[in-house]
């Protein structure tokens, strides 16, 4: 840790698809994901409204490995980690930037019946 300084995201929220699954030419799993969060807005009139923000997670290794096998569209996750923020060319040379949550511990949120009717319906299938 630096000293004096903490980077540190806490997010509970639903996939809004399910992830992105890549490797590096070394063979490290990436995992890629937006999560959804809300909070209530009053508006003008009093009544309250919910704002959704989005976030880009991104997950490494094992993590990302248990995100590509377990997550799906809609579940609702608990990510923990740090925010990045990084910048690239585009093929047009347009300068790019993107602010994503590097996520070093995630947990799977919801109900026993939510994972158990997944499972099920995977037996199924088979």
């Amino acid at each position: 840790m630096s000293k004096g300084t903490v980077n540190k995201v806490i997010l509970i929220g639903r996939l809004g698809k399910d992830p992105d699954m890549r490797y590096t030419p070394s063979g490290i799993a990436v995992a890629n994901f937006s999560l959804a969060t809300n909070h209530a807005v009053k508006d003008q009139d009093g009544n309250f409204n919910d704002k959704t923000e989005w976030h880009r997670v991104v997950a490494y290794g094992r993590t990302a490995e248990v995100a590509g096998e377990y997550l799906q569209k809609g579940k609702l996750v608990y990510v923990e980690g740090r925010i990045q923020s990084r910048s690239w060319e585009d093929q047009n040379g347009q300068k790019r930037y993107v602010t994503e949550i590097v996520c070093s511990n995630m947990q799977l949120l919801g109900s026993r019946a939510e994972a158990e009717s997944k499972i099920e319906g995977e037996a199924e299938q088979e």
